[in-house]
């Protein structure tokens, strides 16, 4: 643990359990924020965001196991196997068995998902200039989420641990 301790007396005149006191509700919220901003650049391309994170990381690294798409976005198979189908039906992937072991699927982009590339590349910019802040700014922003999310996996990790 960070040894960090809330208390009413430790942040005076505070109510520990206001809204706007809340990290959850800020990332949330956040969260929302961001989704709604991307719909409409998004329902240009056909995808929607989720969408939109599996054609990322297919364009860094294309020929994918299922299963290294799920730990990279970490999704569950139940999320993102109807998102890949889904994908698929669009034309935008195909799914094929591995020849190694045939319960792996590997996702390999069609010709069509390989050109939504070159559509999608003005969205970052996009999405930046949006936000109001400077790349700087975006980039701190970024890395201090990754950490925050590193270090609740890794609590995750130790409370699935100790219930199991």
């Amino acid at each position: 643990m960070s040894g960090i301790e809330f208390s009413e007396q430790s942040i005076p005149g505070s109510d520990l359990l206001a809204l706007d006191r809340q990290m959850c509700f800020a990332l949330y919220s956040a969260s929302l924020a961001m989704t709604k901003l991307y719909k409409p650049l998004l329902s240009e391309l056909g995808l929607t965001y989720p969408q939109y994170l599996v054609m990322l990381v297919l364009w860094e690294r294309d020929g994918m196991r299922v299963s290294g798409l799920k730990e990279r976005l970490h999704l569950d198979y139940g999320t993102l196997t109807p998102l890949v189908k889904r994908l698929e039906k669009q034309g935008l992937l195909v799914r094929q068995r591995s020849p190694e072991d045939e319960r792996q699927v590997i996702v390999r982009l069609t010709g069509k998902g390989h050109s939504l590339q070159s559509a999608a590349a003005r969205i970052p910019e996009q999405v930046a200039t949006a936000s109001g802040c400077s790349l700087v700014e975006l980039e701190d922003l970024k890395t201090q989420l990754c950490a925050l999310r590193h270090r609740l996996h890794s609590q995750l990790d130790v409370q699935l641990g100790e219930s199991a």
